[in-house]
């Protein structure tokens, strides 16, 4: 097996941070038999998923609790991670859909007013596992060149690593095409949602006066996502994603909104497609999807998705809107892309990727119906997208009034 490790002690610092560690308590089996060794951190257990890279930033909070990462061992490309801690608010869902973290240093104390929790309790409260003291731009590299590929990680504190065993272990994981995620992160039964975004002071507020009834099918929904649409007006009904077309029209929607979520549309599309298309059905129904409602709807319309070779995973994605011109800055986290060739006549393609013309958004045309691949509600990431939260609040107010 190649063998790629960095090895680092949390205890000793050299010149980069790092100091040469004999003992390594955490390892990153990847199927092809390459090894990375390091410092072991968060709950000690062993993990197996793909090995994806996110390059934000900051936002490491939300980007460990995104339901989309689900089946997915995350890379940081930033090599500071932990930094700030945790809290009780920066998070998207309640139980962590990922399968564990891979870091370059080891996790400082915290260091920030909002801190409640260091990085590496708040893994271990969530029963994740995580490794430090990797040549994270080594595994960034490899992954960008041959590919996603599945890994086994383990936190063995005692330094009992049995690395055929894990290889084992990372072949015999079939990989994420195929997989319906979306069921296993869905919400179990319908609830309702009327919080708003966070404001500095002041926290989450509540929506008052709601103005539109929307439905949200979740499919692994962000909870900064149903906040955006909360915060301009709308009162929200989430129902899992399973929930057929019939139900949801039974709360006499004013619009409907596809969620975010992990895993292969085509799966996912199983169920989902069918209840999408009664609901277009529906002439004057707005919907709006976002990433995997984003491909759901593509599916549901004729077209295609695929795997990516490694996805889109970041805060600094550029988007260019067809329409206007205009570019904007986007946060982004998918492994699947809707075929740009097979959107059919009926179908627009309006926003496309400048990293590799990729399709990043559609509408159907004539109807208020439209979706795109990246995420607007920026946890993490630039604000340039909440506008499309105002084009479809503009939709389902232009559709009501003409009811």
């Amino acid at each position: 097996m190649a063998d790629s490790s960095v090895f680092a002690s949390p205890n000793h610092a050299s010149g980069d941070g790092f100091s040469v560690s004999t003992v390594p308590t955490a390892a990153l089996v990847l199927s092809d038999g390459t090894i990375f060794r390091g410092q072991g951190l968060g709950a000690a257990r062993q993990q197996v998923g793909e090995v994806c890279f996110n390059t934000s930033m900051t936002g490491y909070q939300e980007i460990i609790s995104d339901p989309s990462y689900a089946g997915q061992i995350i890379t940081f490309t930033f090599p500071h991670i932990g930094n700030v801690g945790v809290n009780y608010e920066d998070i998207e869902t309640s139980t962590l859909a990922a399968r564990g973290v891979v870091l370059r240093a080891p996790i400082t104390d915290p260091a920030n007013w909002r801190a409640v929790q260091s990085l590496d309790a708040w893994l271990k409260s969530h029963n994740l596992p995580g490794i430090a003291g990797v040549d994270t731009r080594a595994l960034t590299r490899r992954i960008r060149t041959l590919g996603a590929t599945t890994a086994a990680l383990i936190h063995a504190p005692d330094g009992n690593i049995e690395e055929e065993a894990l290889l084992r272990v990372a072949q015999a994981w079939p990989g994420l095409e195929g997989m319906d995620l979306a069921k296993e992160v869905s919400c179990q039964q319908t609830y309702g949602w009327n919080e708003t975004v966070w404001r500095l002071g002041e926290g989450y507020g509540r929506l008052e006066n709601p103005k539109y009834k929307i439905v949200a099918v979740d499919f692994g929904a962000k909870r900064n996502i149903l906040r955006s649409l909360a915060q301009l007006g709308c009162e929200l009904t989430v129902v899992p994603a399973s929930t057929p077309a019939e139900d949801i029209l039974r709360h006499q929607p004013d619009g409907v909104f596809l969620a975010n979520g992990p895993g292969d549309p085509a799966a996912t599309g199983e169920y989902a497609v069918p209840m999408i298309q009664r609901l277009l059905e529906e002439k004057t129904l707005p919907i709006f999807g976002i990433c995997l409602g984003h491909q759901l709807l593509a599916r549901a319309l004729g077209a295609e998705t695929i795997k990516m070779a490694f996805g889109h995973r970041g805060a600094n994605h550029p988007v260019k809107d067809l329409e206007t011109g205009k570019v904007e800055i986007t946060s982004q986290n998918h492994g699947f892309v809707v075929k740009s060739e097979s959107l059919p006549d009926t179908v627009e393609a309006t926003h496309v990727s400048l990293f590799d013309g990729t399709n990043e958004g559609l509408r159907l045309k004539g109807r208020p119906v439209f979706s795109v691949q990246y995420h607007p509600e920026s946890s993490p990431g630039p604000q340039d997208s909440h506008h499309l939260f105002r084009r479809f609040v503009d939709l389902v107010a232009q559709s009501k009034a003409q009811a």
